[in-house]
């Protein structure tokens, strides 16, 4: 009898690949990507709304180990905390593991789900999430949309980055030979066989770009700006949530 097809967007699968491939994330991710998913975290970060606080709440959805959090902390150095939230339970002992110096008190971490998360309405002056995105399905993402509009407090500005299927671009074709076919050949050899990391062929294909994400987020009630980086190697979908006069 053949093995079911696993689903790659059910909340344990994923959250067991992250558990795996957790040690190596910070590193591998940076040496795959050439070094520009450090360039695309901090495209991210500018592309947040100045806080109506000095000292603004900030959620960072799907945090990993905390890449975003330097960039966050330098753009916004008096923010209040930054809530950090992942369903991988060993993506959070690496964060914690990583913070140094003034800013380990300033991090919450909670292991959840961020499609049910039990965080309160109006919560958030600010909410970023980078290379999340990708891990949800269509109906996902409008639960996530729905779950950013709620957390957010109005006036509240949004940035969502994730790598993406530059479909059109002339050099499409080595990108994706690049990620369906080398990556997964050298994560083998490096990663002691691993084929954690050359799941994003998968994930991207099937995410296409952050259009979609976009369209959620607009029908959620939030303002939406779509962008291309590089060529639409990566997208991002930036906002605001409108203030309701009553």
């Amino acid at each position: 009898m053949s093995e079911p097809a696993k689903d790659i967007y059910d909340p344990e699968f994923v959250a067991s690949l992250f558990d795996r491939c957790s040690s190596s994330y910070r590193r591998w991710s940076a040496v795959s990507s050439f070094g520009f998913i450090a360039l695309w975290r901090y495209q991210c970060v500018a592309r947040l709304a100045s806080p109506k606080t000095s000292r603004p709440v900030v959620v960072d959805l799907m945090a990993g180990t905390g890449e975003v959090w330097p960039y966050l902390l330098r753009r916004f150095p008096n923010l209040s905390t930054v809530t950090a939230l992942d369903i991988s339970h060993r993506m959070h002992l690496e964060a914690v593991e990583r913070l140094h110096g003034d800013y380990a008190d300033r991090i919450t971490h909670i292991e959840a789900d961020a499609l049910q998360s039990d965080l309160q309405a109006n919560y958030a002056d600010l909410l970023v999430s980078t290379f999340g995105l990708k891990t949800f399905n269509a109906d996902q993402q409008a639960e996530l949309a729905r779950q950013i509009a709620r957390i957010l407090k109005p006036g509240g500005s949004f940035a969502l980055i994730e790598a993406s299927d530059p479909k059109g671009w002339a050099l499409r074709p080595i990108y994706r030979l690049y990620l369906d076919k080398v990556l997964p050949v050298v994560e083998r050899y490096c990663l002691r066989g691993a084929n954690d990391f050359s799941m994003i062929g998968d994930y991207t294909r099937n995410f296409g770009d952050s259009s979609q994400m976009a369209t959620a987020l607009a029908e959620a009630g939030l303002s939406v700006d779509l962008k291309k980086h590089f060529f639409g190697c990566a997208t991002s979908v930036a906002g605001t949530k409108p203030i309701v006069d009553r």
